[in-house]
C-alpha cells in the first residue's frame, strides 16, 4: 500500500546558513577509494574468536567473538515461504521543507574537504550549503498485529529494506520474534562530512533519535494506524556503515529510548563533522574513551565487520579510519565492561556485504530480541 505525507519538524540547524555563507579558500577533490586489503581474523591484536564451519551461524543465545567461513548462502527466512502470512508495507515520503531540526545540506558533487594542517584528525568542509531533500519511509506492518494494540518495533536506517521485512514475516511467523513494526527510514541524501546523511548519521549526539521520536514515530502512527511502544527494551535500532553507527548512536545517548542494536560494518571511526570538541573522534570514541569510562548502559548488541571492510577510504590520515579494527576495539571493550554483545567477523566480505546480511540477518534479529517475550509456542 502506498501513501504520501509532510510532515512539521522542531528545531532549526542553525550552522547551515553561516556554512554556506563562508567563502572557501580551497576545495578538496573527493578521493578514489583505495581497494581495502584483506585482513586475518588472527591478527595479533583482534580478539580472541570461535571460528565457525563454513555456512554456519551462531547461535542467537550466545554471546561472544565469531568467525564465519567464506560462503555465505542466504537464510531460508530470507525468501517468500508457502503458507507464512505476508505483512502490508506502507510506503511515504517526507519533504526537507517542512523540517525544523534538518532542513538540508549538500556538499557540492565531486568535492570532499582537507584535514587541518594542524590537528590531521579534523576536515575542513566548504562546499557544504543548504540542499532540499526528499526522505522516503517504508513501514511493515505484519498481519498478526492487532490494530489497536501496543507494538514492538524496529527502526532501520538507510531505507527501505525489502529483506528485513522479509525476514520479519518468517520470523513472526515461527514465533522466533515477538509481533512488532518494521520502519526504514531513508537517509536525507549524500555521504560523509558536509552531506545531509553524515550530519544525521555521524554526529554524536542525541539529535538523529529525537528527529526519528518527535517527527517520524508520531507520523508512522496515524499513516499506519498502528501504536508503538514507549518500552525501551521493545525498541530497536539497526543500520549499515555510518547507518550503523547511528544505531548505536541513538541507543548510547538516548538509552530511555533503545535497549537494542544490530549494526553491519559500523563507522565506528573518525567521520564526526562538523567538530564537536567534546568528542573530537567522532565514533571512533565509542571504544577509545566513552564505553571504558562510562557505566554499562542496557544496550544489547550485535556487529559485524567484513574481512575486506572499508580501510583510510579518504584522505585523513589520522589512524582511526579503519573499519576492521574498529569493529575489533568495539568488540574488546564491550567484554571488558560486560555488555551481552555478539559480534562475527566475515571472511570474503566487503563493506556492508548483501550475502553476509542475508546469511546473518534472522539469526541477528533473533540475538537481538533474546529475552523479551514473544508470545506463542516455538
Amino acid at each position: 500500500m502506498f501513501r504520501s505525507a509532510t510532515i512539521s519538524l522542531l528545531i532549526t540547524l542553525g550552522s547551515t546558513t553561516a556554512l554556506a555563507q563562508t567563502p572557501p579558500p580551497a576545495v578538496g577533490v573527493r578521493p578514489a577509494r583505495p581497494t581495502p586489503p584483506t585482513r586475518d581474523p588472527h591478527t595479533p591484536g583482534y580478539v580472541a574468536a570461535k571460528e565457525l564451519a563454513d555456512g554456519a551461524i551462531p547461535s542467537p543465545k550466545e554471546d561472544g567473538n565469531f568467525i564465519l567461513g567464506p560462503t555465505h548462502n542466504p537464510a531460508p527466512e530470507m525468501a517468500v515461504q508457502p503458507g507464512v502470512p505476508q505483512g502490508q508495507v506502507f510506503d511515504f515520503t517526507v519533504e526537507s521543507k517542512d523540517s525544523k531540526i534538518y532542513p538540508g545540506i549538500a556538499r557540492e558533487p565531486g568535492t570532499f574537504g582537507t584535514p587541518d594542517d594542524k590537528d590531521p584528525s579534523k576536515l575542513i568542509v566548504t562546499t557544504s550549503h543548504p540542499a532540499a531533500y526528499t526522505r522516503k519511509i517504508s513501514v511493515y506492518v505484519p498481519k498478526q498485529y492487532v490494530p489497536g494494540t501496543v507494538a514492538p518495533f524496529i527502526v532501520g536506517a538507510d531505507g527501505p529494506d525489502k529483506g528485513l521485512f522479509q525476514a520479519l514475516d518468517n520470523l513472526i511467523a515461527q514465533h522466533r520474534l515477538p509481533v512488532m513494526i518494521g520502519i526504514a527510514i531513508g537517509n536525507g541524501s549524500g555521504d560523509a562530512q558536509g552531506s545531509q546523511r553524515g550530519l544525521e548519521y555521524d554526529t554524536m549526539s542525541g539529535l538523529y533519535a529525537e528527529f526519528v521520536e518527535k517527527e517520524i514515530l508520531p507520523l508512522v502512527e496515524k499513516t499506519c494506524n498502528v501504536k508503538l511502544t514507549k518500552d525501551p527494551d521493545g525498541r530497536a535500532t539497526m543500520g549499515g556503515s555510518s547507518g550503523g553507527s547511528a544505531a548505536l548512536i541513538m541507543a548510547w545517548y538516548h538509552p530511555e529510548m533503545y535497549h537494542r542494536v544490530l549494526t553491519y560494518s559500523g563507522t565506528y571511526v573518525n567521520q564526526q563533522w562538523p567538530q564537536n570538541d567534546s568528542v573530537p573522534h567522532g565514533a571512533w570514541e565509542f571504544h577509545e574513551r566513552l564505553i571504558p569510562n562510562s557505566p554499562v548502559k542496557p544496550i544489547r548488541l550485535w556487529m559485524e565487520v567484513g574481512d575486506r571492510d572499508n580501510y583510510n577510504p579518504n584522505i585523513m590520515k589520522d589512524n582511526m579510519h579503519d573499519w576492521v579494527l574498529a569493529n575489533e576495539n568495539m568488540a574488546k571493550v564491550l567484554a571488558a565492561k560486560g555488555y551481552h554483545y555478539q559480534f562475527v567477523f566475515a571472511t570474503n566480505a566487503g563493506h556492508t556485504d548483501r550475502t553476509v546480511k542475508a546469511q546473518t540477518l534472522p539469526e541477528a534479529l533473533e540475538y537481538v530480541w533474546q529475552g523479551y517475550p514473544v508470545g506463542g509456542k516455538k
